[in-house]
């Protein structure tokens, strides 16, 4: 795994500050956490509840399934629910504005289903697990469920910070429409047969309330800071990088920025190289209202967006990808 150093822009932060108990260390995290997502949307957070061991498991079964023949991984694509579940292939997704297709390919796995009686689950379509790696089910459902826990801590943090109750995303993401998607950003061993313009992830925001990164198998993750600048993002050990996406930067009429960031294409020698990298997107249920908390509304921040819910903006947002018609 990457071990590269932090810029000093983003802060690193640990989770366990927030859990312990301690009303100081609670505050302290609160305010740091806030102040972050408040200047460049982005934050490295340790005490997630991942280990070392799990990590590797996890991009041990990811690799495998991606190295696996074309023929194989296409079994696992599920026609008619717009990349919701199972294989997504190469040239499929395009970043909002962009023309030319994303170099990667990805897996996505959804909440895993209870019976628990909630209606929500008839919009879920059931997870697909390749049968040939059976460590690839094993390892995805508990990464999902391990960072749903901590990015249930850091949206209680949040709300703090936004002087709401802190319980107040807790029925938003109960059994919520987050995705762990598993990417492949493949070799490019032609660079000279690329469409022009080609890279491996266009410049964009996620779509979801916040999203948790751990450290991806190689470099190539850029922020764009405030001044234009893009700046390089690796993670170190034990830590996960959480960024604000699209619809909290939405409810908070940006006062938390969703900051746009892509990954570059690796340098001429490291080209036929793969990078994998698996984010874990946290949404809420489909029937959350995104309108701009009127505490973030004043005559400095007029409102930005127009109302809409979580389930629309999501299916706007995959219709602009690409990924649904």
């Amino acid at each position: 795994m990457n071990t590269e150093i932090l810029l000093d822009e983003i802060p690193s932060l640990d989770l366990a500050d927030f859990t312990s108990g301690d009303p100081s260390l609670k505050a302290k995290f609160v305010q740091d956490l806030g102040k972050a997502f408040n200047n460049i949307g982005f934050v490295a957070v340790k005490n997630h509840g991942l280990t070392d061991v799990h990590t590797e498991k996890l991009y041990e079964a990811v690799q495998a399934f991606f190295h696996s023949p074309d023929e194989l991984k296409q079994q696992y694509i599920v026609e008619g629910i717009a990349g919701q579940r199972g294989y997504v292939a190469k040239g499929k997704e395009t970043a909002k504005g962009f023309k030319v297709a994303d170099l990667k390919e990805f897996y996505h796995v959804g909440q895993p289903k209870i019976d628990d009686g909630d209606p929500i689950w008839a919009e879920y379509p059931d997870n697909v697990f390749p049968k040939e790696f059976p460590a690839f089910e094993e390892y995805t459902v508990l990464t999902y469920q391990t960072l749903q826990n901590a990015g249930k801590n850091l949206l209680k943090a949040i709300a703090l910070y936004l002087e709401l109750p802190e319980d107040y995303f807790e029925d938003k993401v109960k059994n919520g429409n987050s995705i762990l998607r598993a990417i492949h950003y493949f070799p490019i061993p032609n660079p000279d047969e690329l469409p022009e313009g080609a890279v491996r992830a266009a410049a964009h925001g996620d779509i979801n309330l916040i999203t948790l990164l751990m450290g991806a198998s190689a470099e190539g993750l850029e922020v764009l800071r405030t001044d234009g600048k893009w700046i390089p993002i690796t993670s170190l050990p034990d830590y996960v990088v959480v960024n604000v996406g699209d619809m909290l930067d939405r409810l908070t009429n940006h006062k938390l920025k969703s900051t746009i960031h892509r990954v570059v294409n690796p340098p001429k020698e490291k080209l036929g190289t793969s990078r994998f990298s698996i984010p874990f997107f946290m949404h809420p249920r489909s029937e959350m209202d995104l309108t701009c908390l009127e505490s973030c509304v004043d005559a400095l921040h007029p409102k930005m967006y127009v109302d809409m819910t979580a389930g629309e903006f999501l299916n706007e947002r995959l219709i602009e990808l690409g990924l649904k018609k």
